[in-house]
Formats: C-alpha cells, structure tokens, sequence
C-alpha cells in the first residue's frame, strides 16, 4: 500500500526531455552536416584546397550555425517549460499566470518545429548550388525536425501532469488548514 502512495516523477521527466531532446537535434544535425562537409570536399565540383581534420566548408559552417541557433533557442524554451513545470508542481499563487506563460511559449516551440521542418540543411544546399554537399547529407536528418516536435510534446505533457499535481496538493494544502 506504501508504494501506491508513493508518485513517481514522471511529469519531471518528461518536462527534462525538453532540453535533452534539443541536444538530440543538435548533436544528430552536426554529424549530418559533418557527413555532407566530407562529400563536398570530396566531390567533383569541390575547387578549394583540402580541408583539415575538424574543418568545415563555407556552407557547412553556416549550416551549422542555423542548425546551432534553432536548437540552442528550443534548449531555452525547454528549460523555461522546465521551470514552469517545477513550479506548477508546488501550493501557492501564481499558478494561472505560469499556465497562461506556457500557452504563450507553444508558439516559439512551434516556430522551431517549423524552421527545423523546414530542413535549413538541405535549404542552404540548395541556395549555394551545391549538389556535392545536397547529396552527402545523410537521408535521415530531414527526420530530425520530429525530434523538436517530440520534445515538446514530451514537455507538454509533463507540464499537463505537472498542473494536475500542483492542484492535488493545492487541494490537499486547503483541507488540511480547514
């Protein structure tokens, strides 16, 4: 009977992926874009002098500095839904406002899933007229933009789980003192 009452934390984990997920995309991208560096250099069009160990080409800097920048702000909107959802979780005031706060933060979450879906990648390929590096980036990568989509599903429903805990021990708080 002990171990019924006892919660697990799910909601805490769940909102944690947020973050870890953004990580995801950022990490899967850069060896997607390391992938598409080697078959640029190694390809008929390349006219530059062969690139060092760790190096990247123009285009692939630039990819993946978008790539880095999309991730980097869905990492920010992760942990800020991390800290609402930690705050939800506790009795007291202010919870209609953090709720409100998270309705409001969807909308750079979707915009992120947007960009990501959009695949900068493949799109900056494309503006440098570069078929060599189109062609290296592996078939997978036009797949990590779900991995944003997935993370902030995960934290929506953490921060769902994470409200319905903070109203039970709301409501656990008021018929104590009553």
């Amino acid at each position: 009977m002990a171990e019924s009452r006892r919660r697990r934390p799910i909601d805490l984990v769940l909102l944690a992926l947020g973050p870890v997920l953004a990580a995801a995309y950022a990490a899967a991208n850069h060896a997607a874009i390391r992938a598409a560096v080697r078959a640029q250099i190694t390809g008929p069009e390349w006219e530059g002098g062969p690139a060092g160990a760790g190096e990247m080409t123009a285009l692939g800097a630039d990819t993946w500095r978008l790539t880095w920048w999309t991730a980097l702000f869905v990492g920010v909107v992760a942990v800020a839904y991390v800290v609402i959802g930690v705050l939800l979780r506790r009795r007291g005031r202010g919870r209609t406002l953090l709720l409100v706060l998270s309705g409001v933060l969807i909308v750079p979450y979707a915009l992120a899933f947007l960009v990501a879906l959009i695949n900068p990648v493949r799109l900056l390929a494309g503006l440098y007229d570069s078929p060599d590096f189109a062609s290296g980036v592996p078939g997978w990568q036009a797949g990590t933009a779900f991995i944003v989509l997935a993370a902030g599903l995960a934290q929506t429903a953490g921060l769902a789980m994470a409200a319905s805990t903070g109203r039970r021990v709301a409501r656990a708080g008021e018929r104590s003192t009553a």
